[in-house]
């Protein structure tokens, strides 16, 4: 394991060269050996923070500009939602719906037998409600 332990942003793109010689214990004559590159690269988080502050000094720099503000400030036009589709609602009952149906093999119900649902059918419905 080899741990880089300064870590700066100064040393990014920093290229590094190990050599890993093998050799059995008892003699010193090396078996084998390799070198291998390694660059240190910011994180993932790193790299996204950069990119939103680079962002933000463009943005910053372009709302300056008079021709900036005429064309591309424009407020949208957008009607926001207020709750859930129609088809999320319909979905949900019929789940519940589904749920209250007996199920296959109650002889003492007044609902027709096709109707009647089997325990996979039911977990599905269940499932689609949680």
């Amino acid at each position: 394991v080899i741990r880089h332990r300064d870590v700066r942003a100064s040393y990014y793109g920093v290229i590094d060269k190990f050599r890993l010689q093998v050799s059995e214990q008892s003699q010193r004559k090396a078996l084998g050996k390799k070198e291998i590159i390694a660059t240190l690269l910011p994180s993932a988080k790193e790299q996204q923070q950069q990119k939103e502050e680079e962002e933000k000094r463009i943005k910053e720099h372009l709302t300056e500009s008079v021709f900036f503000e005429q064309t591309l400030c424009q407020p949208e036009n957008r009607t926001a939602s207020s709750g859930p589709s129609l088809l999320t609602v319909f979905l949900g009952i019929v789940c519940i719906a589904a749920l209250m149906l007996p199920t296959l093999g109650e002889m003492e119900s007044l609902v027709p037998l096709y109707l009647h649902l089997s325990v996979n059918q039911k977990l599905v419905a269940a499932y689609v409600l949680g």
